[in-house]
């Protein structure tokens, strides 16, 4: 039979990819496989699946429905001299100018060198893996062609969450450009010499581009930066646009917008410094723009993977256990979770040494299977199969270079895109906090875990809270399950304090004096885990609570401990807090963690003898806001919010303090986290989110 008769015999198989359709290209479904890996990938011209070659034979056997596939393999070629191994005239990597990857002036996507791709395209038909070149077949039928072509012109279901040539300075048109409001009083900026109207710094300057006003921007979270002013004066007066003075030229400058909270363009920004008084043609750059020091972060990372640890370089791990995971942008939260969660035995069971039987059980469409993707991860995570040296190392190691392509860590998009479905927050490309999304993941893991081995078990305790009316001395025993301990980080408890306050000192008259420290010079908190341990512990007093002995609203101490250990005891560091002026600051500290830990002392042992136990009785609602809208400070609902507290809850909590200022609301929400209606949305038992 010739290949033209065989092919059409598969025409029934074959479906012609429409428009939106996720055709999964880039990465087998099963592992992290793609087209460089050494056997390609088979990408099913009904389903669109995407296989490796060794589940490619698996999926056939499973859904037979599915014999024809398009075999896609590429090979990296290395362009001659461009390794950078010996002498060569090829001129030097060029230094990023643009916060962009995949386009003129951005970051290189290509590895190191340059490379030519060797694209090799086929058509297989299984069980036999007959192989048909592609598009050398004569009069290939048309079906065929045309689902192949729609296969190959199409982006792939992983890129259509992860745009390849990113663009970090395609900055919108800011929605308060063409109407800004600019009073006419009096201010006229000078070309230079400005300093921030609110302390003595003279750098990192932002001008308010309704009044004119020059204030000094955030500080970032190693203390430097700026002291926020802009940022306070725009809770003050509601001014959203803010040119940033130093990178000003004829061509344009840094605009940001408080109220959309981002980098924005000003397309009538030389009228509107006009208005002060600045002529933007004659204006000369003389401060980093944003774009200038993210490109600085984002290089300084790179040089964190070979000077690590203070100057130390230390050996890469490869192996099974040893696997990384490539940053997918802003997915370090998601990474540092899986890896964690990976070194439990009862996961590495539920997900690793069950890898062969769930993928038996896997459904056709896996990438949507959450406990498929799981697998996935822990395979990729666990196997060693995508955690080997560079060829290099290796080659190094033996007398013949390496046979088998390796490859270095993988990319957990596929889970990253089924994990956030219908997620407001980890359905996008933000920074998200860990805290949050392990609870998020535990709450999807149990789940899909009934009637079946659920190892969050491991994770699992009961928590024993204590509540004693203090007028009354009547006692309250509840019991609780958590997943996660969130501990205080007690600064004013650090074994050098004392150094801490010179420290400070030293820095706040550097400041004063528009100085910077030397980062040579940081002093960090010393605290041990112990310390944090112990001020969990300690009683909390509850000032609005509501004694049924009473009947009556009173003060109460609570105090919390074990009511049972889990076997595994996550621990979540509460490292924000609000400073002296107001705004959330995450908190450097130097953490002691020791080897071994009793927690003995914390167990509780619920009702003691001689206790008398508060009467049941339930607490009246709490008053609801009369129907005229109160009047809240929004200022301080941001800070809350900021933070990670729901917005629902940071309104209520400035209501009901009276708009007293942040640090009430936030107790009033801390003494109220078991109030029913507190918060709109709430996973499992208490979650304090907080942004890194």
């Amino acid at each position: 039979m010739s290949a033209l008769e065989t092919l059409y015999g598969y025409l029934p198989c074959v479906k012609v990819p429409r428009g939106g359709e996720k055709i999964y290209k880039d990465e087998c479904i099963y592992c992290y496989d793609n087209p460089e890996s050494e056997g390609g990938l088979f990408v099913c011209l009904k389903s669109y699946m995407g296989l490796c070659q060794l589940h490619v034979q698996k999926f056939y056997e499973k859904f037979p429905e599915n014999p024809i596939y398009l075999h896609l393999k590429r090979t990296k070629i290395e362009i001659s001299g461009a390794a950078g191994g010996g002498e060569t005239d090829d001129p030097p990597a060029k230094k990023p100018t643009r916060l962009a990857i995949g386009v003129e002036g951005g970051f290189d996507v290509n590895e190191e060198g340059r490379y030519e791709i060797q694209e090799e395209i086929a058509i297989v038909v299984m069980p036999g893996y007959e192989s048909f070149p592609y598009p050398s077949i004569e009069d290939t039928p048309v079906q065929i062609q045309l689902a192949i072509e729609g296969i190959l012109k199409s982006s792939g279901a992983d890129k259509q969450s992860a745009v390849e040539a990113w663009d970090g300075e395609v900055r919108q048109v800011s929605k308060h450009a063409d109407k800004l409001e600019q009073l006419d009083n009096g201010v006229k900026v000078p070309p230079k010499g400005w300093k921030c109207s609110r302390c003595d710094l003279v750098e990192n300057l932002w001008m308010n581009l309704t009044d004119g006003s020059i204030a000094c921007g955030r500080r970032y979270f190693d203390g430097s930066g700026g002291n926020n002013h802009a940022v306070d004066h725009f809770r003050e007066t509601g001014f959203p646009l803010a040119v940033k003075l130093g990178t000003i030229t004829p061509t344009g400058a840094d605009v940001y917008s408080y109220d959309e909270d981002e980098m924005v363009e000003d397309p009538h920004l030389a009228r509107h410094l006009a208005h002060f008084g600045i002529n933007m043609m004659s204006m000369e750059k003389t401060d980093k723009t944003m774009t200038e020091l993210e490109i600085d972060i984002n290089q300084r990372v790179g040089e964190w993977a070979t000077i690590q640890e203070s100057d130390k370089q230390l050996k890469p791990m490869y192996g099974p256990g040893y696997t990384g995971m490539k940053n997918m942008g802003n997915s370090c939260y998601l990474n540092s979770v899986m890896q964690v969660i990976f070194t439990l035995p009862d996961f590495r069971k539920r997900y690793f040494e069950e890898y062969d039987l769930i993928l038996n059980r896997a459904p056709e469409e896996a990438p949507s299977d959450f406990t498929t993707q799981m697998a996935k991860v822990g395979y990729g995570l666990l196997s060693g199969t995508f955690s080997n040296p560079p060829e290099e190392e290796m080659a190094a190691a033996a007398a013949a270079p390496p046979a088998k392509k390796v490859q270095n860590g993988i990319t957990p998009r596929m889970f990253k895109t089924l994990i956030g479905k219908g997620h407001t927050e980890f359905s996008t490309n933000r920074q998200q906090d860990a805290q949050e999304f392990f609870l998020h993941l535990i709450n999807i893991i149990d789940r899909h875990s009934r009637g079946t081995f659920n190892p969050t078990v491991c994770l699992k305790y009961m928590a024993e809270e204590r509540i004693q009316c203090v007028q009354s001395g009547k006692v309250r025993y509840k019991q609780r399950s958590d997943y996660l301990l969130s501990l205080p980080v007690p600064v004013e408890l650090a074994e050098n304090r004392e150094e801490l306050i010179v420290y400070e000192t030293r820095k706040r008259e550097k400041e004063s004096k528009g100085e910077k420290m030397d980062p040579k010079e940081l002093v960090r908190a010393k605290l041990s885990l112990q310390t944090c341990l112990d001020s969990w512990a300690e009683p909390e007093s509850i000032q609005d609570f509501y004694s049924s002995a009473l009947q009556a609203r009173s003060v109460a101490n609570k105090t919390t401990k074990f009511a049972t250990f889990p076997e595994y005891l996550m621990v979540h560091l509460k490292k924000f807090t609000i400073g002296e002026d107001w705004v959330p600051k995450k908190l450097d500290v130097s953490m002691s963690i020791p080897d071994e830990l009793d927690l003995e002392h914390l167990r509780g042992k619920g009702i003691q003898q001689g206790e008398e136990e508060l009467p049941e009785g339930e607490e009246p609602p709490m008053e609801e806001p009369a129907e005229a809208e109160p009047e809240i400070d929004e200022g301080t609902v941001i800070q809350l919010s900021e933070m990670g507290f729901p917005t629902e809850a940071c309104r209520k909590a400035v209501y009901y303090t009276s708009n007293c200022g942040a640090e009430a609301a936030m107790d009033w929400i801390m003494q109220h986290m078991e109030d029913p209606g507190l918060f709109l949305h709430v996973l499992l038992h208490v979650i304090l989110l907080v942004k890194y």
